[in-house]
């Protein structure tokens, strides 16, 4: 691992992807997206997904200048073809519709097809929570999670992410249906690092410590058979507002060279606001349980690590690092 500041690594990256004829506006939004996971401790969805975006649109199957193509089906749901553009550029356009939309309506939807990967999901929550409405985002994936008693991939690792205006900070939750994400078996293997013992199966549905192996085989679901039923449940309510792919149909979320079909979905609510300040320092105040030092909120891990990596820059694998200098004309590929 190296560390690099945040300066160096938007202009290089930033670099790359000009290179690769995104224009300026959607390159801010894709890096943002990318940087943002990482300064957050997110590496599995941060800059080692670069390389990736860039092959898909040298590639042909994601177009770095479209933004989406909306159309109202009803007064509050959003119906959006994504036209292949980067995720980023096409949830971020279909968020703004819907906070506008919900100032009228109260609650609008969004359901996305035929976009990218659109990469943490709290950073869409934290961004309309700022805005002082509510927001629940979901998103499928290719099949990666075996169902609970299963021994072979046949879900999505289907995240969700909340954010909620508090009168203070806004509260963000984050988190995939799996055990971890498919990102982050890809980060362990990028730095050769095992993984535990529970988080996948192999090829053969024998559980494994090697990232390589998990690559090839399944996740498993968090929390045994209920976040086999979340999951699950995730995926049918995305794919069928959205008209997306499902199950092993999914493709393109992991590979340079598929259309990605995969569906992702947001619902914003303008409700009546409530200071929740009072309530969440009561949590915090918490007498902590033995091995814990402190009871925190989700999501304030994420902007302590934030706020230290701004100043002392972001841990990278070399082998990322490297990979996004050559993208930028910097470097020469072994």
């Amino acid at each position: 691992m190296i560390t690099v500041s945040v300066d160096i690594i938007r202009e290089v990256a930033r670099l790359a992807l000009h290179r690769a004829g995104v224009p300026e506006e959607h390159a801010s939004e894709q890096l943002d997206l990318l940087l943002e996971a990482d300064l957050r401790g997110v590496p599995s969805h941060g800059l080692l997904r670069l390389s990736r975006i860039i092959r898909r649109i040298e590639n042909g199957v994601t177009d770095p200048h479209a933004r989406g193509e909306h159309r109202w089906r009803r007064e509050a749901f959003l119906a959006v073809d994504g036209q292949r553009g980067l995720g980023p550029v096409v949830a971020n356009r279909a968020i703004t519709s819907l906070i506008e939309r919900a100032k009228v309506t109260g609650i609008a939807v969004a359901a996305i097809r035929n976009s990218n990967h659109i990469g943490m999901l709290g950073w869409y929550a934290e961004r309309v929570a700022e805005h002082g409405l509510s927001i629940i985002a979901l998103s499928t994936s290719e099949a990666l999670v075996h169902p609970w008693g299963a021994r072979k991939a046949m879900i999505g690792t289907n995240p969700i992410a909340i954010g909620v205006p508090t009168g203070g900070a806004p509260f963000m939750m984050d988190t995939a249906t799996s055990v971890v994400s498919m990102g982050e078996i890809h980060d362990h293997a990028n730095r050769r690092q095992p993984i535990p013992p529970h988080w996948a199966l192999d090829e053969n549905g024998n559980p494994t410590t090697d990232a390589a192996a998990a690559k090839k085989g399944a996740i498993a679901p968090f929390g045994q058979a209920k976040g086999y039923a979340l999951g699950l449940g995730f995926e049918l309510l995305v794919t069928s507002l959205a008209g997306a792919a499902i199950g092993r149909d999914v493709t393109g979320t992991l590979d340079d060279t598929t259309v990605c079909n995969k569906g992702d979905l947001f619902i914003v609510i303008d409700g009546p606001q409530r200071d929740l300040q009072v309530y969440l320092e009561a949590l915090r105040a918490l007498e902590p349980a033995d091995g814990f030092p402190a009871v925190v909120i989700p999501g304030e891990r994420g902007r302590a690590c934030r706020d230290q990596r701004l100043k002392e820059g972001v841990p990278l694998a070399e082998e990322v690092w490297q990979q996004i200098q050559v993208l930028a004309g910097l470097g020469a590929a072994e």
